[in-house]
């Protein structure tokens, strides 16, 4: 039997992507990070639910913009900007790809959870998300709420039993 994993934890998660997008491809990426930044996530103090990815003019890469990471208070001077944009580690195929995606209406790069993996380095799982309607957020809560009611009267009967 496989050893369970200590190192993996998550820091952030957006539960909100799944309900307002349809998850079409996901990526794990690296992400740039100064060792205040490293420091205060590993605290526990960061939000990717308002973040997005994005492209910067003039710059190749791809950017993570308005993710908060709190100001870790031991850095005195060296502090850095809670808000401001990082830069994500990926290949230049998917770069480009994910780029070209992005580039069509109605798609955008959607952060999901940002997590230490086993070897302790920061990754964050990026999303290609089609924006879901109203419509189509109504049958995503419909059929959450049938099989959670479904689960239940199978419970039911099978005590019955």
């Amino acid at each position: 039997m496989a050893k369970k994993n200590e190192n993996f934890k998550i820091v952030a998660k957006n539960r909100r992507a799944k309900f307002d997008y349809e998850i079409l491809e996901t990526l794990e990426v690296g992400v740039i990070l100064t060792g205040s930044e490293i420091k205060s996530i590993r605290e526990g103090k960061v939000s990717i639910n308002e973040a997005y990815v994005g492209v910067m003019e003039g710059q190749p890469d791809l950017f993570l913009f308005n993710s908060d990471i709190a100001l870790y208070k031991q850095a005195s001077y060296n502090n850095h900007e809670p808000r401001r944009p990082r830069t994500l580690l990926l290949h230049k195929t998917q770069r480009s790809k994910f780029i070209v995606a992005i580039q069509q209406k109605g798609i955008t790069i959607v952060p999901m959870s940002m997590y230490f993996n086993h070897k302790g380095f920061l990754k964050l799982n990026i999303a290609l998300g089609k924006g879901k309607n109203l419509v189509d957020k109504r049958d995503t809560e419909k059929k959450r709420d049938w099989s959670r009611e479904k689960s239940r009267l199978l419970k039911q009967y099978n005590t019955k039993c």
